[in-house]
């Protein structure tokens, strides 16, 4: 199936697309950065970096998180983090459908 990937930079030089998305469900999902990472085949390093960036973006934090210790680390979406990942999603389902016929005549020209 045809997908259109978005990826939104903002006027401070910011940006937000499919992949620090896709982060943040799978936070939101599994409760860790490590295991979101393990997840999307990247570093715990480099998604610890992304998630800091994305907390970093917004005014408000897109994450919290806890270290590990005695009752064992853990990593959630706050309310603002649910809101970007709602927003990019719209966004994303409305250019499908605006686009979706000059997608369809692009895929009718695409060599077998």
């Amino acid at each position: 199936m045809t997908q259109l990937t978005l990826r939104i930079d903002f006027e401070n030089g910011s940006q937000i697309g499919h992949g620090k998305i896709r982060l943040l469900e799978l936070i939101a999902q599994h409760g860790s950065i490590s295991r979101a990472a393990k997840e999307m085949n990247m570093s715990y390093r480099r998604a610890w970096l992304l998630a800091d960036e994305l907390n970093r973006m917004f005014c408000k934090p897109v994450l919290e998180t806890q270290h590990g210790g005695s009752g064992g680390g853990f990593a959630r979406l706050t309310s603002c983090g649910h809101a970007v990942i709602g927003h990019y999603r719209a966004i994303e389902a409305q250019s499908m459908k605006l686009a979706a016929k000059q997608l369809d005549e692009l895929e009718q020209d695409l060599s077998a």
